[in-house]
This record gives structure tokens, C-alpha cells and sequence, in this order.
């Protein structure tokens, strides 16, 4: 597909210099003269709409709890720093699909704040994106295996936060990506799109699932459409691919054409499923659709649904 890195998050052309990460004294001195971005809790430091980039030395990283490598950007070594410790009695969204809610900090001036990704994310360059989308899915790593999952010892960080190792049994563990299948399926004119349980109203999207171990993609293609919709599909051909930090996926875009109109879905995977034709996905899109919302942008199924649309996936 050959728009397919224009998609949210990709085709920045980081240069995430990783021989650097191999290097602690020139790490060290390159934190000194870098640019900082602070995570808490997933959301990353804006000021207004651009990156809330800090020096080493600022106050407000004064209680970080790890920092990372993101790369380098115009010659200029980049960071991410976890903030998660700061401001602990801080409110957020219960509900957490997208959490409006902005948090500050008192060594940070006027319109500085603490925002949900997913909120921003078309907002930012693509480089940022990247920045903040590799940042988000390595510090959530960190934070969930912060144990060797050999021995049961504390690990640390190492290799510039690209690595823990464990110095009770030297196991050293990488950070994981879980890949997704996501489909767009296909009938004639028509798109297959479902709506899982606690969606927004009105909120349907692409179907999508996890790779299972052993699998190929074309065989989790088939085998979550035919799990979630009963619909069995054909031929499956691979469209674009999209960083997913929410909280660590790799978004694996694909196509395939539906064998049967017929939709018997799995209750416990989708509420609705239903197929939708060019001139209503139009509407949709518009807005004007009494069913369905526009899809959220900066997501692959939005990405993918938009270039069905104006025939574009080659």
C-alpha cells in the first residue's frame, strides 16, 4: 500500500541510534544535552499543542522514576522520563478509553499539562507521534515487568532503558509487542464493521484481534472474523501496519473478502456487527449517519475505512 506510512505514529524516519544505547558514560552526557519528555501514567507533558520538552535539570523531573532513550532529532538526543510518582492524588477519567482530563504540576508554568494520547495524537508531527508512542509503550513495559519472569528477582533497566536484566539469574528481557490483526473486510460494496460491549454510543469500527502464538496473520485474519461474525473469509493480503501503545500492540492491517453475507456474532466478543455500503460509510464519515459516529482519527481502522473509500490501498 503505498500510502501505508502516512498512518498515525509511523514513517517519521526516527534515528533511534541504538549503538548509543550500549554506551553509559556517552548515555550520561547525552541526557545532559538532550530534551526530555515527561510520561505520567501514559499521558505525555504538553504545552498547548506542542511537546512539553524539559532539560536534565528541571525541578519537575526532580521524582523520576526511569528515563529512556528515545533517539536522536536534528542532532539533538531525545528522552522520555516516568513521572508516574508525581502528584499521586492527581483525578483521572474512571473510565479510561479517553481520559479528558489534564493534570499539572507545581514546578511547571501556564499551559503546561498532563494529556491522554489518544486525544492528541493528530495533533502531533510524526516524529513526535513516534517520540510519544515509543515512550508511552516502553514505560508501560517497564512498569509491568519490573520481576524476572525466571527467577521472581527485582530486574533493572539497562541499554538506555531498551532492556532489564537480572542480576540474580542474568536473564535479560526484552520489551514485547503484541501483534493485532485488523481487518478490513470486504463484500462487493460493502464493510464489515463491528461494535464491541462498552464502546461510546453509536462507536463501531474494524474487526481485530490478537495473534495467537503458532498462527500466521493470514490464518488470525480468518479465524477472528469467523469468532466474532461467523463470517468465513477468502484471500488475505496485507495493507499497513501502526504502532499501538495502548498500552504495547503493533496494529497489522490487513484486507480479505467475506464468503457470506450471513452475521451470527459472538456475543462475548461484539454487541452488533454489520455491513456497511460505500455511499452509507460516506455519511459516517460526514457525520450525518443516525447509527454509526465518524471513526476516531489517527486509528488504523479510520486510515484503512478512508482510503477504501477513495480506492486507494495499492
Amino acid at each position: 500500500m503505498q500510502h501505508a506510512e502516512t498512518v498515525t505514529f509511523a514513517g517519521s524516519g526516527l534515528d533511534r541510534n541504538a549503538r548509543l544505547r550500549d554506551k553509559d558514560i556517552d548515555l550520561a552526557a547525552a541526557l545532559q544535552r538532550g530534551l526530555i519528555w515527561p510520561i505520567w501514567r501514559g499521558k505525555p507533558l504538553m504545552q498547548g499543542d506542542r511537546p512539553g520538552w524539559l532539560d536534565a535539570d528541571h525541578a519537575a523531573l526532580g521524582g523520576a522514576d526511569l528515563v529512556i532513550y528515545l533517539g536522536e532529532v536534528a542532532g539533538r538526543p531525545c528522552f522520555a522520563a516516568d513521572v508516574s510518582a508525581l502528584n499521586p492524588e492527581a483525578e483521572v477519567d474512571p473510565n479510561g478509553f479517553n481520559d479528558p482530563t489534564v493534570q499539572t504540576h507545581p514546578a511547571l508554568g501556564p499551559g503546561y499539562g498532563f494529556v491522554e494520547l489518544r486525544s492528541l495524537m493528530t495533533r502531533l508531527t510524526p516524529i513526535e507521534a513516534e517520540l510519544a508512542a515509543t515512550g508511552k509503550a516502553v514505560l508501560n513495559w517497564h512498569q509491568s515487568h519490573g520481576f524476572c519472569s525466571a527467577c521472581g528477582s527485582r530486574s533493572e533497566p539497562v541499554k538506555g532503558g531498551w532492556q532489564r536484566s537480572c542480576p540474580a539469574c542474568r536473564t535479560q528481557h526484552f520489551p514485547r509487542t503484541d501483534p493485532v490483526v485488523i481487518m478490513l473486510v470486504t463484500l462487493g460494496n460493502s464493510v464489515l464493521l463491528g461494535r464491541s460491549p462498552g464502546w461510546p454510543e453509536r462507536m463501531y469500527s474494524l474487526l481485530a484481534g490478537f495473534v495467537e502464538p503458532g498462527e500466521t496473520l493470514e490464518a488470525a485474519v480468518r479465524r477472528e472474523v469467523l469468532e466474532e461474525t461467523g463470517v468465513p473469509c477468502g484471500a488475505v493480503g496485507y495493507l499497513a501496519s501502526q504502532p499501538w501503545p495502548f498500552p504495547a500492540s503493533l496494529m497489522l492491517g490487513a484486507r480479505t473478502e467475506a464468503l457470506s453475507r450471513e452475521i451470527l456474532i459472538d456475543p462475548a466478543e461484539l454487541e452488533s456487527a454489520c455491513w456497511v455500503s460505500r455511499e452509507e460509510l460516506v455519511t459516517v464519515f460526514a457525520g450525518r449517519h443516525p447509527d454509526i459516529s465518524p471513526p476516531r482519527q489517527g486509528a488504523i481502522a479510520e486510515f484503512l475505512l478512508r482510503n477504501w473509500l477513495a480506492d486507494r490501498l495499492d
